[in-house]
């Protein structure tokens, strides 16, 4: 799974790395512990405008009665993307990338109860191209509710655009740390995964394969990255386990 990713760039140096055509006014705040529920950027194409948004992260599935059911649907298993009826719509009609600048992963550690976090990133320094799902939410009309809740159903300013991080098998850099990993994608697969011309499953599910191993690197870091509060730059840094101390 993936339940924590680092955000850094900002968000005119990600339009430009993901060739978007247009940017959303919201500008969310540099974050190197990005928790389930924030808002995070996403990467969307429409009408064959690719546009950079910002969109709520934990996905609500349109027929849900309640917003919460988007806590617990953060990831989903690119194997039975065309099974879930959470995700099969979105799978076919709505994709997306959600950048990133690595994510982190904890680590099982013999004899210790704590497990280990370690930062995961890509080894020349670029963003990361999730694959991802998004969904459209509007609040439930019930008629017995009145005229005021029927209203609230059709004002756009009420609905919510989440989305979900795709998690596949790991590669040989993430296996001794756990076994699901996001599914990033190449470049060469941005098109055909944003496209709204594209809807074979078949397809779209073969670009769902793990990263290169050559692509990614790991290390440990501090014990801080466990507290959503904590934000700051340092969660990434190399961190000693026995030696309570950064590496140099």
């Amino acid at each position: 799974m993936c339940g924590r990713f680092v955000s850094s760039s900002p968000p005119d140096e990600l339009a430009r790395y993901f060739d978007v055509d247009q940017v959303s006014e919201t500008v969310l705040d540099s974050s190197f512990n990005v928790s389930p529920t924030n808002d995070v950027y996403v990467v969307v194409e429409t009408g064959g405008v690719r546009r950079l948004d910002a969109f709520h992260w934990g996905l609500i599935p349109f027929w849900a009665k309640d917003r919460k059911v988007g806590q617990k649907m953060i990831n989903a298993r690119a194997e039975t993307l065309a099974e879930k009826s959470a995700y099969k719509r979105a799978f076919q009609r709505r994709r997306c990338i959600i950048p990133a600048d690595g994510f982190f992963e904890w680590k099982k550690v013999p004899g210790q109860k704590a497990k280990q976090p370690m930062f995961i990133h890509r080894n020349d320094g670029e963003p990361m191209a999730f694959a991802g799902l998004w969904e459209v939410w509007r609040p439930p009309a019930a008629a017995e509710a009145g005229a005021d809740s029927a209203a609230t159903a059709t004002d756009e300013s009420t609905w919510v655009r989440s989305c979900t991080i795709v998690t596949g098998e790991p590669n040989e850099v993430v296996a001794p740390i756990h076994d699901r990993m996001p599914v990033q994608l190449p470049p060469s697969a941005w098109g055909t995964w944003l496209s709204g011309d594209v809807d074979d499953l078949e397809v779209l599910g073969q670009l769902l394969m793990p990263a290169p191993a050559s692509l990614l690197a790991a290390h440990p870091v501090s014990l801080r990255v466990n507290d959503v509060r904590n934000k700051d730059s340092a969660l990434i840094e190399p961190f000693d386990p026995d030696g309570q101390a950064t590496l140099l």
